[in-house]
């Protein structure tokens, strides 16, 4: 059981509740997790931040939640896994593609896969990644800049990840129909 709060417009530090506000007036709730990273300002303003810049990259959302989602597989980031999955499926995801991500596969479609192998890569190598796996990228149509953009959204969902793991915060109801475990290692 996690001792962080989960956090209330009202309840948080005030220098994080602009951002709990954004949050709310975006998703139409404050994520849990967003709730128990404000205690701490420093985090939720360099999340919402890094978040903010990311959403605004030459990636789409699609593309973006394909990516935040098998950081959060990779992570084993359970409360990420199931919001990522709510949020790629609304993109546009298609769910054999989310699944497949789910169970540490890569998707059918050729750029996500791409993506989440390049994602997967980054995380389970550290960032040195190969001229192999940078070109195997390329090949699928993407740019230099993109792998440039992937390690920016690994680093954002890398805060939320371990933040998740840390503060285990509750999934919200409108998730729990994507609710993921971690397989026991």
């Amino acid at each position: 059981m996690s001792s962080y709060p989960v956090h209330t417009i009202e309840s948080a530090p005030a220098q994080s509740q602009p951002v709990l506000r954004q949050l709310q007036q975006t998703f139409g709730l404050i994520p849990n997790i967003a709730a128990k990273m404000a205690a701490s300002p420093v985090l939720i303003n360099g999340f919402m931040g890094l978040f903010e810049r990311v959403h605004a990259s030459s990636l789409t959302e699609a593309q973006i939640q394909t990516l935040l989602l098998t950081n959060a597989v990779t992570n084993a980031s359970e409360w990420a896994v199931a919001f990522h999955t709510a949020l790629a499926l609304k993109e546009g995801v298609r769910r054999a593609d989310t699944e497949a991500i789910r169970h540490g596969a890569s998707p059918d479609d050729a750029k996500l896969a791409a993506l989440s192998t390049l994602a997967r890569t980054l995380i389970e190598k550290r960032g040195r990644i190969s001229a192999e796996d940078q070109q195997r990228f390329l090949a699928a149509g993407f740019s230099e800049e993109q792998i440039l953009e992937v390690i920016a959204v690994v680093a954002a969902s890398t805060m939320t990840n371990y933040s998740g793991s840390v503060t285990e915060p509750p999934l919200e109801a409108p998730f729990e129909a994507f609710a993921w475990h971690a397989p026991v290692r």
